[in-house]
């Protein structure tokens, strides 16, 4: 068991909540309300975090949500979420549209040089969870 739970039940999906989802984000980027946009899937948002910090070398700092067990925030793969980035002058644009669509979302954090920091917490550089990225399916076969 981790963190106490023996079993845990498939990830709930809605293909029209999906759908509804998929169409708010390319009406998005065809506005231009985002800098990038990441499906939070394998490995839950904190991948979703690394994956989309990895092309630029940047990093980012993000506070979990205190209603949620943080193992289940960071690594939950819940379905129909979508992990973007914004500019600092387009969030309240990017608010409205997310209002206006009746599309619900959480402010999760900042992107930033290079490190990595959950909950005020440093969890290392960048580059280290790259090559750890980049090396696991070889180490593993190895």
């Amino acid at each position: 068991s981790v963190c106490g739970v023996k079993f845990s039940p498939c990830p709930h999906f809605d293909l029209e909540e999906e759908f509804s989802l998929q169409e708010v984000v390319k009406k998005g980027i065809r506005q231009g309300l985002f800098q990038s946009v990441h499906d939070v899937s394998d490995g839950g948002l904190f991948t979703a975090l690394v994956e989309s910090a990895m092309p630029g070398g940047l990093g980012f700092e993000v506070r979990s949500n205190a209603g949620v067990r943080k193992d289940a925030w960071l690594f939950g793969e819940a379905q129909s979420r979508i992990l973007v980035s914004v500019r600092t002058e387009q969030i309240a644009d990017l608010e409205r549209y997310l209002a206006e669509t009746n599309t619900s979302f959480e402010s999760v954090g900042v992107v930033n040089a290079s490190g990595l920091t959950v909950d005020g917490e440093d969890w290392g550089a960048l580059k280290s969870w790259k090559r750890t990225y980049d090396t696991l399916l070889h180490n593993i076969m190895n």
